[in-house]
């Protein structure tokens, strides 16, 4: 074989969906493409010119824009780009830009449409494709990866800030990562200068380790840029360093997210850090419903959505933490604010209630209890007011069994790891979902891995989490038909949060505890248990599409319902929807079914 067809074939195995081609075909797929190089800032396409083939990007950057000259999306490695115009009249929508040396394959049309034509799974990726030029400018899909500037200049803890200063300048950079053997110590900006050395008529012999912000807070590679903005708004700071694994991979600055415009979603969080009173927050979360709508509109995918919603309840939440200690004083010891439910899983949507609870040091004692008791209210009482309402079955940091120390919470869960009775595998479902929101993070972490170590070796406790997961099935009837709700308010209507989501929530989660894996997002602990074999390959990439569809129809149906002007829910009828949606649908429930069925013979296996 040709050295660089073989070269092709080798990339376009790491890359989906010709990575489910059998090797004499890919072979002959790879032979298919042709290679072009494009130096920065060449033009590869503009709007309205015709395209012959679609476009892989092998190495480089791409910017992709709109017929207005509006940036819809930055592009990197393994990213496709130009099939919707080939897919609609041949014209390009949208304009394509080199912003960096690059390096792309293109393939020819008549090999697109006969890929698409004869796999499924090149039908599936192409023909569910958003039209790009709908797309908002938005750095929330994009990756801290793709905006963080790489090999950042650092210094050791014993520099002087002499030093440190001279390399800022010389570099025309306004920050410097402290490190040891690459393992970020802290972070030194020039306000720092200012205001801990000048100001305070230190010397420059001083060391950077004096007046550096010690174990800044970090983001790693793979969180959205969004997790940057809603930082920066949040905390009020401009540097964000990136890490991974303990090493530093990268800082990104204010300076880095200039050419992208804040989302509306960044001016809600904003808008929540600041507010003062509970009545001020909600005011901001009145206006998460607008926003659901406009996020939906622009075609953002469903989890970019979610998360976005789930920032703000996030930053609600703090805030009111930093109100409550604001009003009853310092915590008598540390504490750990935490979240389950659709906001441990940054799942949250435009119809939420509230579930939380509080760890506590063990150092807790009867007379300090008062206080917690205090702040537990003030908080519910504001997420309450917020739109966040009590939740029904009194899952929340104000009832006395949610609101212990570690060594509490640590008997829960080897009692419900221990003794699976109904209740135990409920409250077991529910507390897997939980995410840390405020306070001492490490009040969390050892035990979270502990909980995980004990209960995916215990068998009997993984049995009866798989048959507690398969109570939500999803609404299949016969003859292709739909199981609708039969009576009532709802009648016709399938519940798309109980019957659509929840079913492969409750499989996620218990893949993740199979592998031990600590993700709580339903579709990041798909991809960890397909990354870690908990899954099948085939069974996981399927099981993810079914859920994009099923979530993204959920999050249309409440879109359409703000736009009537009425309150989202989760309820869908059939007849709304196109006959090609109702066949994926059903097709999306089927695989659900069918993981399902293959969960249950494990269990039966287990038991």
């Amino acid at each position: 074989m040709d050295m660089q067809v073989e070269t092709i074939r080798a990339f376009l195995e790491t890359v989906h969906p010709y990575d489910s081609l059998p090797q004499d075909e890919l072979a002959r797929v790879a032979a298919s493409f042709s290679r072009r190089e494009y130096p920065a800032g060449d033009e590869i396409y503009a709007a309205g010119d015709p395209l012959t083939g679609i476009f892989l990007i092998k190495r480089g950057a791409i910017e992709v824009s709109d017929r207005n000259g509006v940036l819809v999306s930055i592009l990197g490695p393994r990213n496709s780009f130009g099939e919707r115009g080939l897919l609609r009249d041949g014209l390009a929508v949208t304009s394509a830009r080199a912003t960096e040396t690059a390096i792309i394959l293109m393939l020819p049309e008549a090999e697109l449409r006969r890929l698409i034509a004869s796999s499924p799974a090149f039908e599936r990726f192409f023909n569910r494709s958003r039209p790009a030029e709908t797309r908002g400018t938005d750095l929330s899909t994009l990756k801290v990866s793709d905006l963080m500037a790489r090999n950042p200049v650092s210094v050791a803890p014993e520099a002087t800030v002499a030093e440190a200063a001279r390399l800022m300048r010389d570099n025309h950079i306004s920050s410097l990562a402290v490190t040891t053997d690459g393992a970020l110590r802290g972070i030194v900006t020039t306000r720092d200068l200012t205001a801990r050395v000048l100001a305070e008529g230190l010397g420059g012999d001083t060391p950077v380790a004096a007046i550096m912000t010690a174990d800044p807070l970090a983001l790693s590679p793979d969180a959205l840029g969004s997790d940057i903005l809603h930082t920066m708004l949040e905390r009020r700071i401009g540097h964000v360093p990136v890490v991974q694994d303990g090493k530093l991979k990268g800082i990104v600055t204010q300076t880095d997210l200039t050419r992208f415009q804040a989302v509306s979603s960044a001016q809600l969080v904003r808008d929540a850090a600041v507010a003062e009173t509970p009545d001020e927050m909600a005011a901001v979360t009145a206006r998460i419903p607008k926003l659901l709508q406009q996020l939906v509109a622009a075609h953002n995918a469903h989890e970019v959505v979610t998360r976005l919603i789930t920032d703000i309840a996030d930053t609600v939440t703090r805030r009111l933490l930093k109100l409550a200690e604001t009003e009853l004083g310092a915590p008598p010891v540390p504490y750990l604010w935490l979240a389950c439910g659709s906001q441990g899983r940054q799942e949250q949507t435009g119809v939420s209630d509230q579930d939380n609870c509080l760890i506590l040091d063990d150092s807790v004692t009867a007379d300090d209890m008062p206080y917690f008791k205090a702040m537990a209210k003030y908080v519910s009482d504001g997420l309450d007011k917020a739109g966040y309402f009590y939740c029904p079955g009194d899952m929340m940091a104000t009832a006395d069994r949610w609101c212990q120390p570690v060594s509490t919470w640590r008997r829960y869960f080897q009692g419900w790891i221990a003794s699976p009775s109904p209740e135990a595998q409920m409250l077991a479902s529910v507390m897997f979902d939980l995410r840390p929101i405020g306070g001492h993070i490490g009040l969390f972490r050892d035990l979270q891995e502990e909980t995980l170590q004990k209960a995916s070796k215990n068998s009997i406790f993984v049995a009866h989490m798989i048959s507690n997961s398969l109570k939500h099935q999803p609404p299949l009837g016969l003859l292709r038909a739909f199981a609708t709700i039969r009576s009532g308010e709802h009648k016709n209507h399938i519940d798309m949060k109980h019957n659509g989501v929840v079913p492969v929530a409750d499989l996620a989660r218990v893949y993740a505890l199979q592998g031990r894996l600590p993700e709580a997002n339903t579709r990041a602990r798909l991809l960890a248990a397909e990354d870690a074999g908990v899954v099948s390959v085939s069974g996981a990439r399927d099981l993810i599409e079914a859920y994009d569809l099923i979530a993204t129809l959920r999050l249309e149906g409440q879109a359409a319902l703000v736009k009537a002007g009425r309150k989202p829910d989760n309820f869908l009828a059939p007849s709304d929807l196109s006959d090609f949606e109702r066949s994926h649908l059903r097709d999306a429930f089927v695989v659900v079914r069918t993981m399902q069925s293959a969960l249950g013979q494990r269990a039966g296996a287990l038991g």
